[in-house]
């Protein structure tokens, strides 16, 4: 019997020590048999002085002469006592270097994770509103997840939210960290959809009616300035946040629009809102006496609070919230004037023509006349249909 030496290949003596041309140590078959080989892409390792590297292959370089080798993009780990712990190690290295933990992490660990993480791609209300709730949460701050179950979690969000939109946000923050949590292997991904949230009761905003707007027209006229923020937003539609951080650059009356002044979603952000004639002059004095700073108003929240309340008050007016003004401009185009929903989406800077009914507030009256334009049909109109 012969073998090959994997050296010099030539035919020698399968019993071989050594090859008897060029003098290479050989491993003899049955030794070949016993060794136990690692499949590509599992990793290996080697001894760097008195302890072992785990070496793992991530990835390849290849050169820009087809004609040269690629060459390998490794990871390694060193410091193991054995080649065996070395060699262990090499699926934490393949995974990016992490250990999985021998049990599993507290709430809080995701807490942390997601709030300096995702939770910085949202809005800045929004980021607010989930610490708010993870405050809610205190009772399962340190709770291990694999230890959190269904019943836990109702009894949690429904102790500490007594509204709607408060227990809404707690609901939304735990899927977002079970998520994290059962991408490590540690939880039910869909556990805080089982949480039940209290009735929710909307409160529907109620419009100025025409005697109240006349009343703010009129205080202004007079010399009040303080009511150009109640016409502002409810000639344009604007929300009080966009109306309180309005600059002079976001102006432009050449093309009757201001620009950049949206606010929450992308819709708003990018669509201009659109100035009505009879409020040019209202903008053009706005600007006249705008803030060195080039703000319309002084960064001050709870004053510009102050003086809308206070104008509503002199003039007489019910004590409506800022978001009033926006639902008076929607109800103004869409029962007063009829304007096109699609034209009133665009007004409104709205994604969808949906939301013209929960902005639009028609009442009794306006449902009367409406369907008082559905008359009876007379002959001529039995003619035309001929």
């Amino acid at each position: 019997m012969t073998m090959i030496c994997s050296k010099c290949k030539r035919n020698i003596q399968d019993d071989s020590a050594f090859c008897s041309f060029c003098g290479k140590k050989l491993i003899s078959e049955q030794r070949r048999k016993n060794i136990k080989v690692r499949g590509n892409g599992q990793g290996t390792a080697f001894k760097r002085g008195q302890t072992w590297t785990a070496c793992v292959t991530i990835g390849w370089i290849l050169p820009s002469d087809p004609s040269k080798p690629k060459r390998p993009i490794r990871r390694t780990k060193g410091g193991f006592r054995t080649k065996k712990e070395a060699i262990a190690y090499c699926p934490t290295l393949l995974a990016g270097g992490y250990e999985r933990p021998s049990e599993a992490p507290r709430l809080s660990h995701y807490w942390k994770l997601y709030s300096e993480g995702d939770m910085l791609q949202i809005s800045k209300g929004k980021q607010s509103a989930y610490r708010t709730a993870w405050k809610k949460l205190r009772p399962i701050h340190e709770v291990r997840v694999d230890a959190i179950t269904v019943d836990l979690l109702r009894r949690v969000v429904s102790d500490a939210c007594h509204t709607f939109d408060t227990a809404k946000d707690c609901k939304s923050l735990l899927s977002n960290l079970f998520d994290l949590a059962a991408i490590d292997r540690f939880a039910v991904r869909e556990l805080p959809s089982y949480i039940v949230l209290p009735e929710h009761e909307e409160t529907e905003q109620i419009p100025f009616n025409a005697d109240e707007q006349k009343a703010i027209w009129k205080a202004y006229d007079d010399g009040d300035r303080r009511a150009a923020a109640h016409l502002l937003m409810i000639y344009t539609g604007m929300m009080p946040g966009e109306a309180m951080l309005l600059k002079v650059e976001n102006i432009d009356l050449d093309q009757r629009i201001i620009i950049r002044a949206g606010l929450k979603t992308k819709i708003r952000k990018r669509t201009p809102v659109v100035l009505a004639d009879c409020i040019l002059p209202v903008v053009e004095d706005l600007i006249e006496h705008a803030m060195p700073s080039g703000y319309i108003w002084k960064r001050n929240e709870k004053a510009w609070y102050r003086d809308y309340y206070a104008v509503l008050e002199e003039t007489g007016c019910r004590k409506l919230p800022p978001y009033s003004c926006r639902h008076t401009t929607a109800t103004a185009l869409a029962v007063d004037k009829n304007v096109a929903p699609q034209t009133i989406r665009k007004i409104m800077r709205w994604s969808t023509v949906k939301m013209l009914d929960r902005y639009a507030h028609p009442d009794t009256a306006d449902a009367i006349a409406g369907v008082n334009q559905i008359a009876r049909p007379t002959a001529d109109d039995g003619e035309k249909q001929e």
